[in-house]
């Protein structure tokens, strides 16, 4: 059930496909009435102010990720798993020293023609064709293109990964993503990144899972290179996270620019805008919306003790439209001065393929602006993406 007045309980639920289409009225009651919030249902407490939100991001000693970052994957035990957004120091450090070669400024500047070569393939054959699906026929296959040719994913299985990636994060009533689609999904993309490792040792490209199948680390005093197993997973964990949040993130601006047709015809007339209505859409609709942690340790906040051992989620999207640290938050303005936002997360954590999500969302609402200057949003067939971390629209229907 889900509460939304002051006369009512306040009860949030990161489950509740109703109340994931607008969580925001609930948010600002718990940031307002309820900065430590506890949920027994679920067995976890959540932080919604941007200045908590922050703190815990930047204290992973307290906040750790090594037990899950979503809700329903958190365990007693820390995993044991090469990924970066269930490490902590100093393991994280190590695998993501290796996955920054990918990100390098270099890197990312010179894969600018091709996105924006990508962009114009897919965008090209809707000039004139009444309209199309703006997640599924072009939000969602820059991303996986792009990060796909980085990695060294073959052209011709670039697609399948792309599904796999998306079920991969399908969501079953009561279980959540814990269930036998998307755990079936995750292990064939673990050993199909496997294989691939495998012939990198065998035959090397210029590509990073060849710099992961030959690079060397050191852990725990010991200089090694990454087993197949690491490797695989890690690469796993950068193609699902260059996909998911940036084909999110693309769904929205589409959406809130339809909403917003003043602002639109701005970035139209004006095109330098852009990056900013990039920031400010961030911040107004974070595509990855929630974040889990454990604490190792008591923490007392706002009055509220929360023991050692607990689930705690951090608000990321609630944060966006806190009143105290953004004014008029509930306003989506292309022009506020951002001076930031943990959209991308904070501290050791901070997204690590930001430069490229920026990157790719520019050109792509570059390409989209200069071909089509107006659009409409067939809401009545849209269908938004609910998981209990990540927000966005799954198919966005287009008339232009």
């Amino acid at each position: 059930m889900t509460m939304t007045t002051s006369n009512e309980d306040l009860y949030y639920d990161p489950y509740d496909k109703t109340l994931d289409l607008d969580p925001y009225p609930v948010w600002r009651r718990m940031r307002d009435e309820k900065p430590v919030y506890r949920n027994e249902v679920y067995d976890f407490f959540a932080l919604s102010r941007h200045a908590d939100v922050q703190a815990a991001h930047v204290d992973p000693r307290t906040y750790s990720s090594a037990y899950g970052h979503v809700l329903e994957m958190m365990q007693d035990e820390p995993y044991s798993v090469p990924v970066l957004v269930m490490e902590d120091p100093p393991r994280h450090e190590i695998h993501r020293s290796l996955l920054s070669r990918a990100f390098t400024p270099r890197r990312v500047s010179a894969i600018e023609p091709r996105i924006r070569a990508l962009c114009a393939d897919l965008l090209d054959p809707f000039v004139g064709s009444g309209g199309f699906d703006y997640v599924q026929d072009f939000a969602a296959l820059v991303p996986s293109k792009v990060i796909s040719e980085l990695i060294g994913v073959e052209p011709d299985d670039r697609e399948e990964v792309r599904k796999l990636i998306d079920l991969c994060v399908y969501i079953e009533d009561g279980v959540g993503i814990l269930n036998a689609t998307s755990r079936g999904a995750s292990r064939q993309l673990h050993s199909y990144f496997c294989e691939q490792i495998e012939r990198r040792h065998r035959v090397p490209r210029d590509d990073l899972m060849t710099a992961l199948a030959e690079a060397e680390v050191e852990i725990d005093g010991d200089t090694r290179h990454l087993t197949t197993e690491e490797a695989a997973y890690l690469t796993q964990e950068l193609t699902g996270g260059g996909t998911e949040t940036v084909a999110r993130l693309l769904s929205w601006a589409c959406a809130l620019l339809y909403s917003h047709p003043d602002q639109r015809a701005d970035l139209v007339a004006d095109p330098s805008l852009l990056p900013n209505a990039i920031e400010e859409t961030l911040r107004y609709q974070a595509p990855s919306a929630v974040q889990g942690r454990r604490v190792t340790r008591d923490v007392v906040l706002h009055g509220v003790n929360i023991p050692a051992g607990s689930k705690v989620l951090l608000l990321t999207g609630s944060a966006g439209r806190d009143e105290r640290k953004y004014v008029d938050p509930d306003r989506y303005d292309i022009r506020r001065r951002l001076d930031s936002h943990i959209s991308f997360g904070h501290g050791i954590h901070f997204c690590i393929g930001a430069a490229l999500a920026r990157l790719e969302a520019r050109v792509a609402l570059e390409e989209t602006l200069s071909r089509f200057p107006t659009w409409e949003v067939d809401h009545d067939n849209e269908v938004q993406l609910h998981t209990s971390t990540i927000r966005g629209f799954e198919r966005l229907p287009i008339r232009v």
